[in-house]
C-alpha cells in the first residue's frame, strides 16, 4: 500500500505522465485496473484502490482496461496507445506513396478498420489519412516535376496516382497549375 494517495490521485486526474508504470488504479465500482494517464473519465477518489503491478490488480480480482491496455509491456506499441498506430500508419505513408497504397490496405497493415484508422487520424493529426496521403503524392509529384525527366503521363503513376486526370486535376487545385506549366516555370538550374 503507498503512504501518500492524495498524490497518486492528484496524477491520476492530471494524466501525469511521470507515474506511468508506477502505479495502478483499481476501481471498484467497475471492476477494472488502469494506468494513471487513461484517457477514460476519471473516478470517485472513494471508488479508487492504488496498487504497485498489475500481478496484484489482478491477484484482487480487477481485470485490464481496454482503453490503456495497464497488461501490456511498458514501451510496447500497445503501451503507448493509439499514437503508436499513428506513427506506424506514417512511417507506411511514407514508405508506400507512390505504391498505389488504398486506405484499406492501410488499414489492413495496422490490423483495424478504416473507421476506426480515420478516427484516429482526425484525433491525433486533424486531417484524414485520404487527405494525407493524397498531399503526400502531390509533393512526390512536385518534386519529380522539378528535379526529374519524366513525362507528366509517366510520373502520375510514378506518384501514386490512379490516372492522369485526377492527378492533373489534385495538382492543379492544390498548386494553381498544370503540372507541364508548373515543371517549366520552376526548374532548378
Amino acid at each position: 500500500m503507498f503512504a501518500n494517495d492524495y498524490i497518486l490521485y492528484q496524477a491520476l486526474l492530471e494524466r501525469d505522465t511521470a507515474y506511468d508504470g508506477k502505479f495502478f488504479i483499481c476501481v471498484k465500482t467497475t471492476g477494472i485496473y488502469c494506468r494513471p494517464i487513461c484517457p477514460a473519465r476519471k473516478p470517485k477518489r472513494e471508488n479508487c484502490e492504488f496498487v504497485e503491478s498489475r500481478e496484484e490488480a489482478e491477484a484482487k480480482g480487477y481485470r485490464a482496461c481496454k482503453r490503456c491496455r495497464p497488461e501490456a509491456a511498458p514501451g510496447s506499441p500497445a503501451w503507448k496507445g493509439t499514437g503508436a498506430s499513428i506513427s506506424r500508419a506514417l512511417r507506411i505513408l511514407a514508405d508506400q506513396t507512390g505504391d498505389g497504397l488504398t486506405i484499406s490496405d492501410l488499414a489492413y497493415k495496422l490490423g483495424m478498420g478504416e473507421r476506426h484508422l480515420r478516427r484516429l487520424f482526425r484525433e491525433h493529426l486533424g486531417a484524414s489519412p485520404k487527405a494525407l496521403l493524397q498531399t503526400r503524392r502531390l509533393n512526390r509529384a512536385r518534386q519529380l516535376l522539378i528535379e526529374g525527366n519524366l513525362p507528366v503521363s509517366r510520373l502520375a503513376f510514378v506518384a501514386g496516382f490512379g490516372s492522369v486526370r485526377r492527378f492533373n486535376d489534385a495538382f492543379k487545385k492544390e498548386f494553381g497549375a498544370t503540372p507541364s506549366y508548373f515543371r517549366k516555370n520552376n526548374r532548378k538550374i
